[in-house]
């Protein structure tokens, strides 16, 4: 377990880097990760290098006893090649270009970009790639932030091109794929295809879908071009990137492949309003629904005014170790207040620490707070370090002082198993096909997810998210809620980890598209039909207030949103639960079906949060040791090795159990016990 710090020596006079480095180190810091956005600094013209300055800065840090993580400056390039190539501006998809002034704003597909970026990695990992202090790069800095994960300028219609047609091989099968014959929409030759600007109304979903694989891809290719260059001439130190948690523009399982491990940017009080709307749509907003299950309120208990959501906080966390099914670091760790949320709420020490203690717990290995200092300058001037504008202890510092207290505790719990037997499945390709096409507004991909991730909390369930080809072989229990884009692959990946014995849940909406994103012509779920060992008869999405009543001892009350009726085809289906009235009296609704020495079980409706809860519990008993009564809301407990890990996000202490044992956390606060 270790602490660190970003810091910026370029925005500070060089007088102050001394004492700069003692404090950090007097503080308990051990890693600073520098240079990520100092390009001009160290480019001031083209092919001109000035390393003197990073020089002393690594001379003066390291002297302090602090190791390296250098970043790649290319997120923000200097104003001499924006202006002197302009061309490579990143173009949105109105046709409007980016400027100078921000960051991100060049296109990756850019041939000249290309050239520039890679010369200055090399210039940077030729001369400190072999410092005995240097642990680790950092590719870039949080690719696709600020909307800048699609760019539609002129390189990257030529260079959609290419990728179509190396995706494809013959426009026949590109208009095959697409469905071009609609609209008239077909294509003679590949030159005639571009970009699915705004300049389309309603452009065709297939094409689009296909354009953000292309897009995401892109960032792939650009990333692997500086990871090669700095292995080469930096071996031994990690190459790694500070990916955005639930960003959704960006494949991140296939950005992660290469890295050696991943790092991510936690700002909770952020994050929390940002994905609030994605993660929890319509149905968890519907307060209606509480008539349904009297006896559970869907209402929450108020979380501390200054936490963020932990269930929101913790997806992400869980998804990032997903990525690569493994330990993460946190590459910048919200210290204090940020400045970039509608509402910039204050932060208190006790909750930086709460954080910390959220991540670690999580699989963190690395915690590197943001920032320092806070900057007198520019677009970050309220947002807070470590240390305040005037160099005074801000709230971050204070809970580090105390952290470094903690620190056998934290190593203990750092070293500790974290082997998830439970899988959630994460896939792009369904988030973005039912991101083009909803159907019904609030009822997303990702809201699917978030459903049972946050049932499997409150069991006191761990979780991994993982990618549809990711290894699975450790998991018992696999929950596939929206596996929306059925293919062979998939099929025959669901069906071998259930003859192997593994527990499957597949949700509504699944096996609806092919690979290509058109509509199965097969009956639903498609190709998951043999493996469910039901058809679905028919489907539809639910009016806000129109409910249908079930008939189940697993999920009571009634479906909403979504429902579809299933008919079972195979006579070892087991039926779990029935719907009552329209859509049909008496047809099935959840089934179970054997297969090999597994079992399947589909889910023909969206259900509440009671009903997740409660489908979980019954289908995880034996396979992850579920709760008997949920955790209460606002509470994390999450097992390491024999021990499990308490974290109170409320204003007020909290009182569960854990084993038969009665425990109290306090308000804003954190208790390791014995599993």
């Amino acid at each position: 377990m270790q602490f660190g710090i970003c810091y910026y020596p370029e925005q500070w006079p060089e007088d102050q880097w001394e004492l700069d480095a003692r404090m950090m180190q007097e503080a308990g810091l051990e890693i600073v990760r520098i240079a990520e956005f100092a390009w001009h600094k160290m480019e001031p013209s083209e092919g001109q290098f000035a390393w003197d300055w990073l020089d002393r800065v690594i001379a003066v840090l390291t002297g302090a006893g602090l190791k390296l993580v250098l970043g790649t400056p290319t997120a923000a390039p200097p104003a001499w090649l924006t202006r002197t190539y302009p061309e490579l501006l990143r173009v949105d998809s109105s046709g409007r270009s980016r400027d100078h002034g921000t960051r991100r704003h060049i296109c990756l597909n850019n041939p000249t970009y290309r050239q520039h970026s890679g010369r200055v990695t090399q210039a940077m990992a030729q001369r400190y790639g072999q410092h005995p202090d240097l642990i680790g790069w950092q590719v870039d800095n949080e690719f696709g932030g600020g909307g800048t994960a699609r760019c539609y300028c002129p390189a990257c219609a030529e260079a959609f091109r290419l990728w179509v047609q190396a995706r494809y091989g013959e426009i026949e099968m590109l208009n095959e794929a697409w469905g071009t014959v609609f609209w008239s929409q077909t294509y003679d030759n590949w030159a005639q295809i571009r970009p699915p600007s705004d300049q389309i109304d309603k452009p065709n979903p297939s094409h689009v879908l296909d354009y953000y694989r292309f897009a995401s891809d892109s960032v792939v290719s650009y990333q692997q071009e500086q990871i090669e260059m700095i292995r080469s001439l930096s071996p031994g130190r990690f190459v790694t990137h500070n990916f955005m948690g639930m960003f959704r523009d960006l494949n991140q399982f296939d950005l992660a492949r290469p890295l050696d491990f991943i790092t991510w940017d936690n700002y909770p009080t952020g994050n929390t309003p940002r994905w609030r709307p994605h993660l929890v749509g319509t149905q968890r907003d519907f307060r209606k629904l509480e008539e349904l299950n009297p006896q559970h309120s869907t209402l929450r208990t108020p979380l501390a005014w200054d936490t963020g959501d932990p269930l929101i906080t913790g997806m992400a966390h869980d998804l990032m170790r997903g990525l690569k099914q493994g330990p993460f670091w946190v590459m910048e760790q919200q210290a204090g207040h940020i400045n970039w949320a509608e509402t910039n709420s204050a932060v208190r020490p006790e909750t930086v620490r709460l954080w910390t203690w959220h991540a670690v717990a999580s699989g963190a290995e690395t915690i590197v707070y943001f920032r320092w200092r806070a900057a007198l300058m520019a677009q970050e001037q309220y947002h807070s370090g470590l240390l305040r504008h005037d160099r005074s202890p801000d709230v971050g510092m204070v809970a580090l002082q105390r952290l470094r207290q903690e620190r056998e505790q934290l190593d203990r719990v750092a070293a500790a198993s974290l082997a998830p037997v439970v899988a959630l499945l994460f896939s792009y390709d369904d988030l973005w096909a039912l991101q083009l096409q909803p159907h019904r507004q609030g009822a997303g991909y990702l809201s699917s997810l978030f459903g049972f991730y946050q049932a499997l909390q409150r069991l006191g369930i761990p979780v991994d998210l993982v990618a549809p080809d990711a290894d699975w072989s450790r998991y018992r229990l696999l929950l596939a809620p929206t596996a929306h884009m059925g293919t062979p692959a998939l099929a025959q990946r669901f069906t071998r980890f259930v003859q192997d014995g593994g527990t499957l849940l597949l949700g509504p909406r699944s096996g609806f598209k092919t690979a290509s994103n058109l509509v199965t012509d097969t009956p639903l779920p498609g190709v998951f039909r043999d493996l469910t060992g039901v058809t679905v008869t028919s489907w539809q999405a639910l009016p806000d207030g129109v409910t249908v009543n079930l008939d189940s001892s697993i999920v009571t009350g009634a479906a909403a949103t979504w429902v579809e009726t299933l008919q079972p085809v195979d006579e070892g289906v087991k039926v779990w639960a029935r719907y009552r009235g329209w859509p049909g009296e008496g047809v099935a609704a959840l089934t179970e079906h054997g297969v090999g020495r597994g079992r399947v079980f589909t889910l023909g409706f969206w259900p509440t949060d009671f009903q997740a809860l409660s489908l979980i519990a019954t289908i995880a008993d034996g396979l992850a040791q579920p709760r008997s009564t949920p955790l209460p809301d606002g509470l994390l407990a999450i097992p390491r090795g024999e021990m499990v890990v308490l974290l109170n996000f409320t204003a007020g202490p909290i009182t569960t159990t854990i084993n038969g044992n009665e425990v109290t956390v306090g308000a804003v606060d954190c208790l390791i016990v014995n599993g």
